[in-house]
């Protein structure tokens, strides 16, 4: 069968390999087209257009880019009507995903011959902003794939929407990664290094910007005593980091964000995947999240969101296990305050360490990937 992925950032384009890969296992002929990256493009098939092109966030970016974000969605639509897919994949990234997923309804209602499904591997995150577009899911999406264990009673309990909860990619990939590989130990000959502070600022140049200088500024105490690293994005270059590095101590590693949360004691992680990565390693973490107008933002957070916290770390735990200094909590001296609780010896350190168990428990083993695959395939072949 002919399956067309759409996945608008790094972390899409991880979870979106693995689930080509676990494709593969279930449907030996399986075609790939796929707006994604090079994690993706290794899996094989058609690369139509790299998510470096597609990675835009916040109004002005998004407005300042809205050709481009046309110009790509025509040539989706276009690319989708000519090579005619069994299914259309949608891997998260809601805003342009959801237009595709219109628009593939549309050709299932204007034709009598067989047109593509939709599927939505990792929903969008309507539960905390943008509650009414489940309206939208529930007229274009045929089938939508969980991640997260508190979205079935969001979708099936509170809106009537069945859902396939598949498990945790995230949990899988860490569990993967951290399984007893043959030669020489990835600590061996590091010993004498000072304890790795990590730094997760983001993958995206906006959130970089609004991010990083602040958690720079907020462990420039620890230089010496700490080795103060960041994990640098695979979409961003080298060259983008310089500016922010410049006359600090702290050291950039690109594309080795495992193996700086397999050798940290503790982390400043921007909101996204990274928080829930940084807790399966067992990293005691701080959330930091800039945003314009805080004021504002930290009022809508408390009164307009529909819940509590933006990392899934709380939100999987379903109560405050890492601290989120979001929008007018956001600020040096709350980030060097928090991050100095949870250092060895810091008051709050082994709380956080038995809370991840908590969050570990709720997600449990299952392989996502080969259970969304395996289904997709079922439902397809029916």
């Amino acid at each position: 069968m002919k399956y067309y992925l759409i996945a608008g950032e790094a972390s899409g384009d991880l979870h979106a390999s693995h689930l080509m890969r676990s494709l593969k296992d279930y449907d030996k002929e399986a075609q790939f087209h796929f707006f994604g990256g090079d994690l993706m493009a290794a899996v094989g098939g058609t690369l139509v257009k790299h998510y470096r092109e597609l990675a835009y966030m916040g109004f002005i970016p998004v407005l300042l880019h809205l050709r481009t974000i046309l110009r790509n969605m025509r040539m989706c639509k276009q690319d989708i009507l000519q090579w005619q897919p069994d299914v259309v994949i949608l891997v998260d990234y809601p805003g342009f995903n959801l237009d595709i997923a219109k628009y593939v309804h549309r050709l299932q209602l204007n034709t009598q011959s067989s047109k593509p499904k939709v599927y939505y591997y990792i929903s969008p995150k309507i539960w905390a902003w943008k509650e009414y577009r489940i309206k939208n899911i529930k007229r274009d999406v045929d089938e939508l794939f969980s991640i997260l264990p508190f979205e079935v009673d969001f979708f099936e309990g509170k809106h009537g929407y069945p859902i396939h909860y598949v498990g945790n990619p995230t949990a899988q990939e860490v569990r993967e990664w951290k399984k007893p590989t043959p030669g020489p130990s990835p600590r061996e000959g590091k010993q004498n290094r000072a304890p790795v502070i990590a730094l997760l600022a983001g993958s995206r140049r906006q959130e970089i910007k609004d991010n990083l200088p602040a958690m720079i500024e907020a462990t420039k105490h620890l230089t010496g005593q700490y080795d103060l690293v960041l994990a640098g994005a695979p979409s961003i270059e080298p060259d983008y980091y310089r500016q922010f590095l410049t006359g600090s101590s702290v050291r950039l590693v690109v594309n080795e964000t495992y193996p700086l949360l397999s050798e940290a004691v503790a982390a400043l992680v921007t909101s996204g995947t990274a928080t829930l990565e940084t807790c399966m390693f067992d990293v005691p973490q701080v959330v930091c999240y800039e945003t314009p107008l805080p004021k504002i933002i930290g009022f809508l957070k408390r009164h307009v969101l529909s819940v509590k916290w933006v990392s899934l770390v709380n939100l999987i735990a379903g109560r405050e296990v890492v601290p989120e200094l979001v929008a007018d909590t956001f600020s040096v001296d709350n980030i060097r305050s928090e991050l100095m609780a949870i250092l060895p010896g810091g008051e709050r350190r082994q709380s956080m360490l038995d809370d991840y168990d908590t969050v570990r428990k709720a997600l449990g083993e299952s392989h996502a990937p080969d259970n969304a695959a395996r289904i997709m395939v079922q439902l397809l072949k029916q």
